[in-house]
């Protein structure tokens, strides 16, 4: 019955070192520009693997004190944490399915459309008070201002592989015809009709296009992209995580056989 408990207790610390990569996910995404505005996902992660850090140290106690309770606590609560993480896996994978981009002629970077985005992730952005906080989230960082300095001309610019915020952000979008004059400043459009962000772009350095659904669009593909790595450690751990927790499970029902045949020795003898 000891060696089993050691065992068992051994296994459980895996599973409390398993909660750190999914810990490290959670305070990534909070260190990403996009993440840092929104912050939807990396709380549930950072919960998610609190929590299993706190539910992996209790069977480690159980097993090397041998507290029975603990044990069948950490089977129960280990399970449904392991069932909600498949859940997160899964539902992020699902809104982070669509958006992709949109090659435009001559240019190198891509531009981004609303639409092309699940109904879930538009939904984040799509009120006003939501939008305004997050923009203004998003003002607050110099991401525009490096286009300016990086890039003088407007091929260099064109040629450019913008990250999707920059893309929506910072300049308006390309089928509305603005000249270029530099990264943030753009005069003459040639179709105003085009798409409703025409009007909405400004060369006021602090408008520029942070009104526009280019804008949105290009902070949910940033999301997007940020995300769907998180998933591949969360997806990389859950798997280790579930070994351990069916080693685990093979390791109590061990030790609760050894204990009834010991119990069944003792009454015999």
């Amino acid at each position: 019955m000891a060696l089993s408990n050691n065992v068992i207790g051994a296994i459980n610390l895996v599973a409390v070192l398993l909660s750190v990569p999914i810990i490290g996910a959670g305070i990534w995404l909070t260190t990403l520009p996009a993440d840092s505005c929104v912050q939807i996902l990396q709380w549930p992660v950072i919960i998610s693997g609190v929590l299993i850090f706190v539910v992996g140290l209790a069977g480690f106690i159980g097993a090397f004190w041998r507290i029975p309770s603990l044990l069948v606590f950490y089977l129960v609560a280990m399970l449904v944490l392991i069932v909600f993480l498949v859940s997160l896996v899964v539902f992020t994978y699902a809104v982070t399915l669509r958006g992709h981009g949109n090659i435009e002629p001559n240019r190198s970077y891509l531009e981004y459309r609303m639409d092309e985005f699940s109904l879930w992730l538009r939904r984040r952005v799509r009120s006003s008070n939501k939008w305004d906080h997050i923009s203004s989230c998003l003002r607050s960082s110099n991401m525009c201002a490096e286009l300016d300095q990086r890039y003088r001309t407007a091929q260099d610019f064109f040629n450019a592989h913008l990250n999707p915020i920059q893309s929506g952000c910072c300049k308006p979008p390309t089928k509305c015809g603005y000249t270029f004059v530099n990264p943030t400043y753009w005069i003459s459009p040639i179709n105003t009709a085009e798409d409703t962000d025409c009007m909405k772009w400004s060369n006021d350095q602090t408008q520029l296009c942070y009104t526009c659904d280019s804008c949105k669009a290009g902070l949910l593909a940033t999301l997007r992209v940020e995300w769907r790595r998180a998933n591949v450690i969360l997806i990389i751990t859950l798997v280790a995580l579930f070994a351990v927790y069916l080693m685990g499970c093979f390791a109590f029902r061990n030790a609760k056989i050894e204990e009834l045949f010991r119990k069944y020795k003792q009454g015999y003898s």
